[in-house]
């Protein structure tokens, strides 16, 4: 009775309200979730979030998509345990992202229905490969770069995540990280050491060419720099900075951002010693130059006072 109930009152707000921003059945699972303000723990332990911000919800990339494109488990009554068939190809994935999607692998899994390409390109890179074949928790996925799947916004949008003025903060999540640096043996600092390069410095103060992360590494397809087919590997170094630098060689790519500065990295570093050299050089020209002058209109004054009285 209180099923029935409640499937004609949603049905009433179907037919008076204005039609939504979503989809039918969308409209039907947020007239709940958007009303819903606690959290709920699932039958592994695991609590989470269930309120979703409609407006919000609407803006974003999958704001006109289907709750079960993703949620393929809830077919019929939501409230009971998931039992919907997902087919074999997302089956397969489940147990591949398992150890990074422990709320809902299914949904997790059904980006490749739209994203197959992306997906694919992420299985392969360093990021897709730790989780699926290491089975390590902490390797980057599509919703620790992109957010919360109910919110993405266009790259192009200032609240995207992957957004050119966003992406470093971004990326820095995890590579701001010593312990993870340290596990992966990634270099430390390397957030730091991009905002000291010159790349960092021109991004900091708002040029819209300057790269990022991904204009050098790549965004879904990464690979460790030292495979032949990554764009920052020396097979292909050249190529990746001519695309802004035209010409360069291998002496000039030698400048790597995120390399330690110090005298194996010799352009960045003796470049900086020039131009500490040369800041203090100019400070300590214009500095004795004022005090010279100084001096000079003392004495003429001291003098030419003591001309005109020994004058008088």
């Amino acid at each position: 009775m209180k099923k029935r109930l409640l499937i004609f009152i949603l049905l009433l707000i179907s037919v008076f309200l204005p039609s939504p921003p979503v989809s039918a059945e969308t409209f039907t699972c947020l007239a709940c979730h958007t009303a819903m303000k606690a959290k709920i723990r699932t039958d592994k332990g695991i609590l989470i979030e269930v309120n979703i911000d409609e407006e919000r919800f609407s803006k974003s990339v999958h704001g006109m998509i289907g709750c079960t494109a993703c949620h393929k488990t809830f077919i019929n009554n939501p409230h009971e345990s998931p039992k919907g068939d997902v087919g074999k190809g997302i089956a397969g994935l489940v147990s591949l992202i398992a150890p990074k999607a422990a709320v809902d692998p299914v949904a997790y899994s059904a980006c490749t229905d739209c994203h197959s390409d992306i997906y694919k390109a992420v299985s392969e890179s360093v990021h897709g490969r730790n989780i699926m074949e290491k089975k390590q928790k902490d390797g980057a996925f599509c919703l620790d770069c992109h957010g919360s799947p109910h919110y993405i916004m266009p790259a192009k949008s200032g609240e995207s995540m992957v957004n050119h003025w966003k992406i470093v903060t971004t990326c820095g999540e995890c590579h701001d990280k010593q312990e993870i640096a340290k596990k992966y043996n990634l270099g430390t600092h390397i957030i730091e050491r991009y905002q000291e390069s010159f790349h960092g410095k021109k991004y900091a103060l708002g040029h819209p060419d300057a790269p990022t992360c991904v204009d050098c590494h790549g965004a879904h397809g990464i690979k460790k720099w030292d495979d032949p087919a990554s764009p920052v590997s020396w097979e292909k170094r050249v190529q990746t900075c001519g695309r802004c630098h035209p010409g360069a060689t291998k002496k000039f790519v030698t400048a790597i951002t995120h390399k330690p500065t110090g005298k194996d990295n010799p352009i960045p570093y003796y470049g900086e010693k020039i131009l500490i050299v040369l800041t203090l050089g100019v400070f300590l020209f214009v500095v004795g130059h004022v005090i010279i002058e100084a001096f000079s209109e003392i004495r003429d004054h001291v003098f030419r006072k003591k001309k005109e009285d020994s004058h008088d």
